[in-house]
């Protein structure tokens, strides 16, 4: 086995272990240890400058790379379920990406379920737009961003955005988005075994904590269902082995069919948002520089 081959065994056989001890049924054991456990490899990053902010009552993370272009902007929601994840969790994954786009970057700490139910991520997604367009940033100069439930949130905005006739920004980026909140690709059971991160049995949980009454098919939850005319270009990047693998691929292909510029690459033997795990993961780094050229030539 290569080096590399035995750094993917081993984060994945960490990755197995921690899910057969997760607590996925309490939610504040679940953000208190999602925390603990990746907090440490996100404190901040040498060549960077942080400045915390608040909008909307949001707390608030600039990323501002050295030399980096301030007219440009990557807004950015963090992954955790819709429960869990906060600007702690994800700020040095937006750091590098931020980086090798040579942009910077502003992470929002939306509102998180059970407590704040669909669709209020929405709802903060569309403030934090709404004040950078009022704050000098123009439209064609912005970049949506996120994994996971975050990467739902970038599309599921954007529908939003669409349908309420707000200028859209220039493009976005999506890292193994959960786009289906009623489950029913063929990946979320044919992959519940080799997916080394992913909990199958905690996901209708964690729908119910995120929609309450809702209808799980409604367009800003799982917009993989719903027609994607008029959206920017779109570039997806998701694991081979991860059970929200076909929301990707499914949701790629409707937007094809009505006409939006998607691009999705699959990582063979990848997992979910392993883009996370750049520092001894050489895929990872490549996936994250890819994010910044594609960020980098739609704002250019």
């Amino acid at each position: 086995m290569s080096t590399f081959g035995f750094r993917l065994f081993f984060i994945k056989r960490l990755l197995r272990r921690i899910k057969r001890q997760a607590n996925y049924r309490d939610i504040t054991a679940a953000r208190i240890g999602f925390e603990k456990a990746v907090s440490r490899f996100n404190t901040h990053l040498k060549g960077f400058t942080y400045t915390e902010i608040t909008i909307g009552g949001m707390k608030c993370e600039w990323v501002a790379p050295n030399a980096c272009d301030e007219t440009k902007v990557l807004l950015y929601f963090h992954g955790g379920g819709y429960a869990t994840g906060s600007i702690n969790t994800h700020r040095a994954l937006v750091s590098k990406i931020a980086e090798y786009a040579g942009i910077k970057a502003l992470i929002i700490e939306y509102r998180l379920a059970p407590e704040y139910k669909y669709p209020a991520p929405i709802e903060d997604a569309d403030i934090a737009y709404q004040w950078l367009l009022q704050n000098g940033y123009e439209a064609k100069n912005i970049a949506f961003g996120g994994d996971s439930a975050g990467g739902g949130i970038t599309i599921g905005t954007l529908y939003y955005l669409r349908d309420n006739k707000i200028p859209l920004p220039k493009c976005a980026i999506a890292l193994s988005p959960w786009l289906d909140l009623t489950l029913s690709g063929d990946s979320y059971h044919h992959k519940k075994e080799h997916d080394p991160m992913l909990v199958h049995e905690a996901f209708p949980l964690w729908v119910a904590n995120y929609l309450g009454s809702a209808d799980p098919r409604s367009p800003y939850a799982s917009p993989v269902f719903h027609d994607a005319t008029g959206l920017p270009p779109i570039y997806i990047q998701v694991g081979a082995e991860e059970m929200l693998l076909d929301d990707s691929v499914r949701f790629a292909a409707n937007a094809r069919v009505s006409g939006v510029d998607v691009t999705i690459e699959i990582y063979d033997k990848k997992f979910h948002v392993f883009n996370a795990f750049w520092r001894i993961l050489p895929k990872a780094r490549e996936a994250n520089k890819k994010l910044g050229a594609f960020l980098k030539k739609q704002l250019s």
